[in-house]
């Protein structure tokens, strides 16, 4: 099955190599991915396990892709399933309840890549099996439950030599783009910061969690700050609280403040029990630079001004937003090659800041992101099932070093 051209060093590593010097196959930061995929004529041939409501949009969203072709849909429930893709245009495309059935009806040529849009319980096992098949992976947020099951995820990655993204599809917003551009012309930053208020109501397993604004939805946030900032988080020290009105059981609010390298700040204020003035999903971020500040809404264009008081120019450009985005980049990393957004080396490290500030919210104190790092890799060896990629975890020097390697 087709992939990435990779190489493997003598330890297994995974390297997805760029046919140019860019590390995302000759494009810029701002649209690598998401000028249209660039690959051509020949269409992907994908597998999407998952037929909920999120695997609804993902199958209008490969409908309207001239570069994915979908050659079977999976789903516990298959009559879900056929429902869905019936629903989708999909009426000749083969449905079942496990995505092996899928591959031995398809014989060759098999699918090339998987769509994971299960439940995140299930990305883990869905995820493995893909890339244990041959495939490469695109997986909905967040990769993994939890960072010991994301780092076996990563070996697994590593052993088998195939893809495995993420999709962090709020990264892909034209008007975000164009906010990083703002942060090119205001020089080193030294501050960045998300407000997040919401009135969320989401009956069902959200109202029962314990930490449901942090692990349900800050991820999103703390992985737009990675992109911002473009460096990793250090440590974290988090206030998680709920406030008297709330009808979550768990925390629905939090106060973060993450140390990213050479000492940038991110701080992040959000909940999801605040009524009126509401802001966007997205957030809305404030980064501070030496020679100027550029602001978002989450929503419209972002504005600027240096330190002279003048406007800073803005461009928005016609580049695919959200799922689109993150598909299109995926396609022609697997074709092309390059390092996506949301590779699985990097993209741990975002769940990483999650388990990290619920860490630091339960004892009180700072918490370095590291430590959560080196205790999910012990928790990640001792748990897996499979020698082989176990093999590969205990392989890696430390942890930092395979996910910078990666």
């Amino acid at each position: 099955m087709a992939s990435a051209t990779i190489t493997v060093t003598d330890r297994g590593r995974r390297r997805v190599l760029a046919e140019t010097p860019d590390r995302r196959a000759g494009m810029t930061d701002e649209n690598a991915g998401r000028e249209g995929s660039g690959v051509g004529s020949s269409r992907l041939r994908v597998v999407q396990v998952g037929a909920g409501g999120m695997g609804r949009a993902w199958l209008s969203t490969i409908g309207e892709s001239p570069d994915v072709e979908l050659v079977g849909l999976v789903d516990l429930d298959r009559d879900v399933a056929r429902a869905a893709a019936d629903g989708a245009g999909f009426g000749d495309v083969p449905v079942a309840s496990r995505f092996e059935e899928i591959v031995e009806a398809l014989g060759e040529p098999g699918p090339e890549a998987l769509i994971n849009v299960t439940v995140p319980k299930a990305h883990h096992p869905v995820s493995t099996a893909a890339l244990l098949a041959g495939m490469a992976v695109l997986c909905e947020k967040p990769l993994a439950e939890t960072v010991s099951e994301a780092l076996s995820m990563v070996a697994a990655s590593e052993l088998t030599g195939q893809l495995l993204m993420v999709s962090q599809s709020r990264r892909y917003w034209r008007n975000l783009a164009a906010l990083r551009r703002q942060i090119e012309q205001i020089g080193p930053v030294g501050g960045v910061s998300c407000t997040f208020y919401k009135e969320a109501h989401f009956p069902g397993f959200r109202e029962v969690m314990a930490y449901p604004l942090l692990v349900d939805m800050a991820i999103h946030q703390f992985d737009l700050a990675r992109l911002l900032i473009g460096s990793e988080p250090v440590s974290v020290y988090c206030e998680s609280y709920n406030p008297s009105w709330s009808w979550f059981a768990g925390d629905a609010a939090a106060v973060a403040v993450f140390e990213f390298a050479e000492g940038v700040r991110f701080t992040f204020d959000g909940s999801w029990v605040s009524p009126g003035l509401e802001t966007s999903w997205n957030g809305e971020w404030r980064v501070s630079g030496r020679d100027g500040t550029a602001a978002w809404d989450g929503d419209r264009v972002p504005t600027g001004q240096d330190g002279a008081s003048e406007t800073l120019p803005v461009e928005v450009r016609d580049e695919p937003e959200q799922i689109a985005g993150s598909l299109a980049e995926f396609v022609r990393t697997v074709r092309v090659g390059g390092t996506p957004w949301g590779e699985v080396h990097t993209n741990v490290h975002s769940l990483a800041m999650v388990e990290a500030a619920i860490r630091s919210a339960e004892s009180g104190t700072r918490v370095l992101v590291a430590d959560v790092l080196v205790d999910a890799h012990a928790q990640a060896v001792a748990d897996e099932q499979r020698a082989d990629v176990r093999a590969v975890l205990q392989s890696w020097p430390s942890v930092p070093q395979a996910l910078t390697a990666g």
